[in-house]
């Protein structure tokens, strides 16, 4: 896959933090070369999150998370503030801006939030003139206990020593698996199948099933894609059984039943619950499914905003198979995109989607919140394997 092509989950993810007025659009316009965020003097013109795709060598591709001002005193500050913290949960690294530190009351607040995540933090000295550089630095350094990099975003300067620096903040562990992880190599035949229905865009396949396929030609595999009708005259024309078969989560029952016993059978969910998730854990908080009573309260998190379809299998297919197993009186949640609630107390059970649009960070810190609070958790794919006794008969 070309990096230009790169999917924006699968991309470093740099978000770049400060004040109101601390020179956060000045620096990402610097740092990129290109005009991407608004600059004035006026505080708070970043009044939302900006994000760019790119290819910064030699970091690769990366995406790059302009936020609002932490401080953000305004009628809609508290609104954009919240929608800084939910930056923080997808950000690989943090670029920290400051410009002004006489009081780093809020900037050492982030740091520490954002350290206490894992995530690496550059901290930025943005030269103001006429002001006292040596004094600020050593406060910076006395507050933060890290020594900042100089930088002028206005002219550029220090530009090259940041990109060094983020080369060597870089997280050791940022290179996603495989999605096929090592379940499949050269020569080896996989049997995709796909329904082509509601839910797949006409002239389009959604994008796991998009990676999917890039991955098993890059590996060297021989790939066979049928819709599940057509599953059946496939499997006769071919001489032998495919080592893998991977299909959608919401035929999983039908295509077992068809399935050669020596093929491997797991779905586009299940492979993409390991490649941005927890599928261990995501197995063992499918078995509270079997607790569930009529009077249990259920979260489906939906990392995509799509209009609901007639056929979604988040926000009709689960819960109808939940609701004809426990009763129609449970009480399902719908949320989608970066609406997942801070408190979960309320729930006996979170259904996560794959997660193809979300980078494995911000996943994982969905699972973090739901581990600290002890709820159970898993995702649609282990959902339905689950809710058809096959759980234990697929791939993982």
């Amino acid at each position: 896959m070309s990096l230009n092509a790169t999917p924006s989950a699968n991309r470093l993810h740099i978000g770049i933090f400060g004040k109101v007025n601390s020179g956060k659009s000045s620096f990402l316009n610097a740092f990129t070369g290109q005009e991407i965020s608004i600059v004035s003097d006026v505080a708070g013109t970043t009044t939302d999150v900006v994000t760019k795709a790119m290819e910064i060598a030699p970091l690769g591709p990366c995406v790059f998370i302009d936020t609002a001002g932490f401080d953000d005193t305004t009628q809609l500050g508290e609104a954009r503030i919240e929608r800084t913290r939910q930056a923080a949960e997808k950000c690989d690294m943090a670029v920290l801006v400051i410009a002004d530190a006489d009081d780093l009351t809020e900037e050492k607040t982030w740091y520490q939030y954002l350290v206490a995540k894992k995530i690496p933090v550059l901290v930025l000295w943005n030269q103001i003139e006429n002001s006292d550089s040596e004094v600020q630095i050593k406060r910076i350094e006395e507050s933060l206990k890290e020594t900042p990099i100089f930088i002028n975003a206005q002219t550029g300067e220090g530009m090259d020593t940041v990109k060094e620096a983020l080369v060597r903040k870089m997280p050791e562990n940022f290179e996603l698996p495989f999605i096929t992880g090592d379940l499949v190599g050269e020569d080896d035949t996989v049997m995709l199948v796909m329904p082509q229905e509601a839910q797949a865009p006409k002239g389009r396949l959604i994008l796991p099933q998009v990676q999917t396929i890039r991955e098993l030609l890059d590996k060297k595999c021989i790939v066979i894609s049928v819709t599940p009708e057509k599953m059946k005259k496939a499997l006769i024309q071919e001489m032998k059984p495919p080592k893998l078969i991977i299909t959608d989560s919401q035929v999983f029952q039908e295509v077992y039943e068809n399935k050669p016993e020596e093929s491997m059978l797991t779905s586009f969910s299940v492979l993409f619950a390991a490649y941005k998730g927890d599928l261990p854990y995501y197995v063992e908080g499918a078995k509270a499914i079997d607790s569930l009573t009529a009077n249990s309260r259920v979260l489906i998190a939906e990392c995509c905003t799509h209009a609901p379809l007639t056929e979604d299998i988040g926000r009709v297919k689960i819960p109808n198979m939940l609701r004809k197993r426990f009763g129609a009186e449970m009480k399902v949640d719908i949320v989608s995109g970066t609406d997942f609630p801070n408190d979960l107390r309320y729930y006996d059970l979170i259904i996560q989607c794959g997660g193809c649009m979300f980078n494995r960070r911000y996943v994982m810190s969905r699972i973090e919140r739901a581990k600290e609070q002890k709820i159970p958790m898993t995702n649609y794919g282990v959902t339905i394997a689950h809710l058809t006794g096959i759980l234990d008969k697929i791939t993982m």
